[in-house]
């Protein structure tokens, strides 16, 4: 009795492989020509014999998941397939960091030669052309998939730098910064250099990524370690490697915008710089008030303006490197120095006020310079010393003012 039909056609056969033969053959061999090519690059690779046990055994499994890959190639040509996950998916992250792009290279150009020598064995006969041509095929789509890994690798470690210097030059603005800034720093190639200092200043308009490139490119080219960031409107730098922040300063004033570009003090290492990065965002918001103030300056010469716009730092600093000196160096100083500002800097006139010869202040006031640092005679310098003396008093409660 026939069977009742069903209705439904019968599936078409799937049709054979073209190379059936040599693919099986290919599919038999790929254990020993994986294991062909650790021993070619354990031969030729240096960098490979001188690897961790555990680098060595993750790039034997990159070679065995690159001969799988390229038998599944030669299985399916014409099938999508992601060559970078097939191969390189196999091996952890970290591995891109362990291995250059150049290693790498080597180590896939090793793989591919060992595939190629042994063609004549594994293609079935009448097959080595075909086999030759998808090999060759097949090592310039692995070249495009390694390019991928490395730049996608690179990718990824430039937005997590961005991300952890950002953290860095945070911290140190905020005042925050301690040892995990350090680490922090460290890890983006900071060495802890002896002498830093922060620069301030207005970071240009468009691509910020490109205005910190440009800071690294001029810090590179002076011999500097930078850590820089743009921050809302300002452009800071954190430099390291000098002992005289107006030359670095001048150094790095090119990708900064119009306006003023204020240098904080240099101190001793990166959890010291918030002294310095204090400094000078002070130094920056009262730098309008001295509308000739050079370009960069430093902020320690914008004491005056700082100290009057609260900063009680400079306040301190004003009274403590200028006002304390000149009292322990003796009331004639004081006096000297006080009369010879109100005169209008005019020596006979002090002189005539003191009741004594013009000389005699002409060497008081150069005892004050000894002691400041200070000119008395220069305009800028008499008018940071008058501040310094004003504050002086007020600290020491001077009944006269």
């Amino acid at each position: 009795m026939p069977e009742p039909e069903t209705g439904k056609p019968d599936a078409p056969a799937k049709p054979a492989h073209p190379h059936t033969a040599t693919l099986k053959r290919l599919e038999q061999s790929s254990g020993s020509l994986a294991a062909q090519a650790i021993a070619r690059m354990d031969e030729t690779l240096p960098w490979y014999r001188a690897m961790p046990p555990e680098n060595r055994s993750w790039i034997g499994l990159v070679a065995q998941a690159g001969i799988a890959a390229f038998t599944e190639w030669f299985r399916q040509p014409d099938a999508p397939q992601a060559i970078s996950t097939d191969v390189f998916g196999t091996a952890p992250r970290e591995l891109t960091r362990a291995i250059t792009l150049r290693q790498t290279v080597e180590m896939v150009r090793t793989t591919i030669e060992v595939m190629e020598s042994a063609i004549d064995e594994v293609a079935a006969p009448g097959d080595e052309s075909v086999l030759r041509e998808a090999l060759l095929v097949y090592a310039r789509e692995i070249a495009f998939a390694t390019a991928q890994v490395y730049a996608q690798a690179a990718e990824a470690r430039g937005a997590w730098d961005a991300r952890l210097e950002s953290l860095v030059v945070n911290a140190v603005l905020s005042g925050e910064a301690d040892e995990g800034a350090v680490s922090r720093a460290a890890a983006l190639g900071w060495n802890s250099p002896e002498h830093v200092c922060v620069v301030l200043g207005t970071a240009p308009d468009g691509d910020s990524e490109l205005t910190v490139e440009a800071i690294r490119r001029a810090a590179r080219h002076a011999k500097l370690q930078v850590l820089t960031g743009v921050l809302g409107d300002r452009l800071v730098v954190i430099a390291g490697g000098r002992n005289d922040p107006l030359a670095v300063a001048k150094s790095l004033i090119g990708p900064f915008a119009q306006g003023p570009v204020v240098a904080g003090p240099v101190v001793p290492d990166l959890l010291a710089a918030t002294r310095s990065a204090q400094a000078a965002a002070a130094g920056l918001k009262a730098c309008t008030a001295w509308q000739d103030a050079p370009r960069p300056v430093l902020a320690d010469d914008l004491l005056p303006e700082r100290a009057i716009a609260s900063d009680p730092s400079a306040r301190d600093q004003l009274v403590e490197e200028i006002y304390r000196p000149l009292e322990e160096a003796g009331a004639a100083l004081l006096e000297t120095l006080s009369v010879y500002l109100e005169q209008a800097s005019s020596l006979e006139g002090a002189a005539r006020m003191l009741f004594v010869h013009p000389n005699t202040v002409r060497y008081r006031l150069r005892r004050v310079t000894d002691v400041t640092g200070w000119s008395p005679s220069d305009v800028r310098s008499a008018f940071t010393l008058r501040i310094a003396l004003i504050l002086g008093r007020l600290a020491d409660g001077d009944p006269q003012l």
